[in-house]
């Protein structure tokens, strides 16, 4: 097979990603922004969310370099960073208690199977009760960044949103330029929170978004309406398990818990990313 690349594809509540094992140059010569953008294409190639390159790294297991699904550069992924962890687990790149290099700094993470505890990123810039201008109506939101900027929206009805209308302007709007934000609408019921996410890079809306379901949870603890460990519902339909110290201002140690699922390996083609 003619410039075959290995691949695994796997997904994390809903949010899936292709992973390649890039530690000895299986993508040299290859534009990654513009290979991802075609692989990731649900209509002409494999599609995905977005695609993760692991690398060799001279202080942890391993180094990542994560794509959206437009071929940006993200920062950080929660569902991500856990599909990756199993991934290096399962190829005996790493042990099951492991650590490997983002651009948000060294994620720590334990495999247990299926099930993945991904330590976050120092959650950072919160700001709470904020309001911005969108087509002449006030947006009430708070905002964190959990390894990527997060705006959240509190709602009463999250199947009344109008999703890619107003995420689609506060994830554009000025106050969050140049690069953007990721934008949540979250319910709080019966102590748990439930969550739909307009995602950055994807330019539309994820069944999941690990670093977006942290967000929810720690902004609504801030605002006093739930205690952790905090079960996120996410649109997929899965629950992911938010640990922090809600004591602490900054939130201490915050981790991100849930399941993966391994859909397949194979071996792509030239044609899935050359036309």
């Amino acid at each position: 097979m003619k410039n075959g690349i290995a691949f695994s594809k796997l997904n994390g509540s809903g949010n899936d990603f292709l992973l390649i094992d890039d530690r000895k140059g299986a993508m040299k010569g290859i534009d990654l922004p513009e290979f991802v953008r075609k692989v990731c294409d649900r209509s002409r190639s494999i599609g995905a969310d977005g695609a993760i390159f692991i690398g060799p790294s001279p202080k942890a297991d391993f180094r990542w370099n994560f794509f959206n699904a437009d071929g940006s550069v993200a920062e950080m992924c929660g569902n991500g960073g856990r599909c990756a962890a199993r991934f290096a687990v399962a190829r005996r790149i790493a042990r099951r208690r492991l650590a490997f290099e983002t651009l948000a700094g060294l994620i720590r993470a334990e495999v247990s199977g299926r099930r993945v505890k991904l330590q976050m990123t120092r959650p950072h810039g919160m700001a709470l009760g904020k309001a911005l201008t969108l087509k002449g109506r006030k947006v009430a939101y708070s905002f964190v960044n959990t390894g990527v900027p997060h705006a959240l929206i509190f709602v009463p009805d999250l199947e009344k949103i109008d999703l890619m209308g107003v995420g689609r302007g506060v994830r554009t709007h000025r106050v969050f330029a140049p690069r953007g934000t990721n934008v949540d609408f979250a319910r709080v019921r019966d102590g748990a929170v439930f969550v739909r996410t307009y995602e950055r890079g994807v330019e539309g809306e994820t069944l999941a978004c690990g670093t977006g379901a942290v967000a929810a949870g720690l902004l609504a603890a801030a605002h006093g309406l739930v205690t952790p460990p905090v079960a996120v519902h996410t649109r997929g339909g899965e629950v992911l398990t938010i640990h922090f110290d809600a004591g602490r201002a900054d939130f201490g140690d915050v981790y991100l818990e849930g399941d993966t699922s391994w859909s397949y390996d194979g071996v792509m083609t030239e044609e899935a990313y050359r036309y």
